[in-house]
């Protein structure tokens, strides 16, 4: 059944013809390639390339701009010819071979091979039935905030950015006081989308009660979970919205500096941040007495050397402290309290948020409070960045109400398995994450359900799992990451999951005892309450709810030496 595109949508699409002189810089055409890091992969950077040169040949009248990836990876990759008039054709699985047959078709006025419409109009014709974006599920039953640009604003132009109504949110939060603005983000009901979900105003407001001559902010952007890019798909396709949330949150606590902390291993990611940075600073956004208020604030891009565990909010000021002063110092989580919030970088008070957490509160503030709230459950407002990933029909980002099910994220927006597959489980929360049985797929995607099924909402991490999988496998797979990304300074995480991974090998090779179960269950559940830091208190999900919910599995390895995917034995004994 079709529907109509939603308010947010349409209002997406009348900004953009609103903004038609930035947008189009005075040609008739606009064409955008989506070149991101995944896409690059796929030689996105070779259509871009292959575009400005057809463009060039033909002498079309075209602006040909560089955008991110608007989150449907399964179909890189993309182009899209926007008419000055109206019409707004989008085009998928484009190699460079096939750019000239698609200028060849668009300008002859054929449909065809054309994936779908954003707007119809202009002089294609239906020669096949060519539906509306709205109309495809993955992408039309998301309710899109911080992804609502992406794929369409240049995210090297702060110009369009503005165009599109980037920096209103900022303008209406200077006009109210720091307390004001805080009082707005507590009433929103906005939490922490990097883990565990703490709310935000109340961060915000310690960081503000806090005593200090200076405070600090700091941007998580170390997003290392296997499975999860949301971080790096919003920063390389539109950082102007970070950057906003950013200094909406440092008038609110009163931060003078902030950093934001990338991997090293995403040079692209950090590049744009950078020069968005640079933009910024150039108009005003960033510096002394922005926007002429009595208010100083910069941001300066910090590369992390690429541990796991520096994503861990104390190993992150660590880290920072030996960047900003090249004293160099071991990048180790420390015990809590206090807080970052009351003792944090150089010893002042810290405001640490992840990415998508800065973008959400920069919507907050563009759109407005009831705005925000309309979406989320009674304790968790808004919506979530989602990565869905693994057995899974349409991989890519998308942008979900928080408490929708898994039913309707994987099935409905994903796809389901492929097909002669079926659907065992899901990993929710990166490597830390829990996995969950069938049996729970109707239940809601919120913090604390979540909780309650022993998984996490972590950064938004979703990998699905089919029959053809061994889930005591994909529990070791994920036990052997932590251990390796462990900095081992506590004895539980150093020593415990180790041990914890010893036993899985052994009941992996067919070597286990059923007592190795009981010991599997005991270690995990030590661990998860002694260690010093995230990393370790979680580690253990991967094995505790795979025991909890596939027990048969295990038991079917130790007692009949099989694993009913037919993989562990075999595969050890190579």
């Amino acid at each position: 059944m079709l529907r109509s595109p939603t308010t947010s949508e349409y209002e997406v699409i009348e900004r953009f013809y609103r903004a038609k002189d930035v947008m189009f810089g005075g040609h008739d055409y606009r064409i955008t390639v989506g070149v991101s890091t995944c896409s690059m992969a796929k030689g996105a950077h070779l259509v871009l390339k292959k575009v400005e040169e057809e463009v060039a040949r033909r002498g079309i009248n075209a602006r040909v701009v560089r955008v991110g990836c608007n989150g449907m990876c399964f179909s890189e990759n993309m182009v899209e010819i926007i008419d000055h008039e109206g019409s707004w054709a989008v085009y998928a699985y484009v190699t460079p071979e096939r750019v000239s047959r698609m200028l060849d078709g668009y300008f002859s006025g054929s449909s065809r091979g054309v994936f779908a419409f954003r707007v119809k109009g202009g002089s294609l014709m239906d020669e096949e039935r060519v539906p509306y974006i709205y109309e495809i599920p993955f992408y039309g039953k998301q309710v899109r905030r911080v992804l609502r640009f992406m794929g369409i604003v240049n995210p090297l132009s702060i110009e369009e950015y503005e165009a599109l109504g980037g920096y209103s949110g900022l303008k209406r939060a200077l006009r109210l006081t720091p307390d004001e603005v805080i009082d707005i983000v507590i009433r929103s009901k906005l939490r922490g989308r990097g883990g565990a979900g703490f709310p935000t105003g109340l961060k915000w407001k310690l960081v503000r009660e806090a005593k200090g001559d200076v405070k600090y902010l700091i941007c998580n952007a170390d997003e290392g979970d296997p499975g999860a890019f949301m971080n790096r798909l919003t920063a390389e396709g539109n950082p102007h919205i970070i950057i906003e949330g950013m200094i909406i949150a440092a008038y609110a606590v009163g931060a003078s500096k902030g950093f934001v902390f990338v991997r090293a291993e995403k040079p692209l990611m950090a590049d744009m941040l950078a020069r968005a940075i640079e933009q910024a600073r150039d108009k005003g956004y960033l510096g002394r007495e922005i926007l002429r208020r009595d208010f100083d604030f910069d941001i300066e891009v910090i590369l992390s050397a690429g541990a796991f565990v520096c994503g861990e909010e104390t190993a992150m000021i660590a880290a920072i402290e030996g960047a900003a002063t090249a004293r160099g110092g071991r990048c180790s989580p420390t015990p809590r309290p206090p807080y970052p919030a009351e003792k944090g970088l150089f010893y002042k008070p810290t405001l640490v948020n992840n990415v998508e957490t800065y973008a959400q509160v920069a919507y907050l503030f563009q759109a407005g409070l009831e705005d925000f709230i309309s979406v989320g459950t009674e304790n968790s407002k808004g919506t979530k960045v989602f990565c869905l990933a693994g057995s899974i029909r349409y991989t890519g980002a998308v942008e979900v109400p928080i408490g929708i099910t898994l039913r309707e994220l994987i099935f409905e927006i994903g796809g389901g398995v492929p097909k002669g597959r079926r659907f065992k489980a899901v990993q929710i929360g990166g490597p830390s994450g829990g996995c969950l049985p069938k049996a729970y797929i109707d239940y809601p995607l919120d913090y604390e359900q979540l909780k309650s099924l022993g998984a996490i909402m972590g950064s938004g991490g979703i990998i699905v799992i089919d029959d053809k999988s061994c889930i005591v496998d994909v529990a070791r797979y994920f036990l052997k990451f932590t251990v390796t990304e462990s900095c081992g300074q506590c004895t539980p995480c150093r020593i415990g999951l180790r041990h914890m991974l010893e036993i899985m090998n052994r009941i992996t090779e067919g070597k286990g005892t059923e007592e190795d179960l009981i010991r599997l269950e005991r270690l995990g559940n030590v661990i998860a309450k002694t260690s010093l830091c995230g990393l370790g208190k979680t580690a253990p999900n991967p094995v505790l709810t795979t025991l909890r919910y596939f027990r048969e599995e295990y038991e079917e390895h130790v007692k009949q030496r099989k694993c009913r995917a037919g993989k562990c034995m075999k595969l050890r004994a190579r």
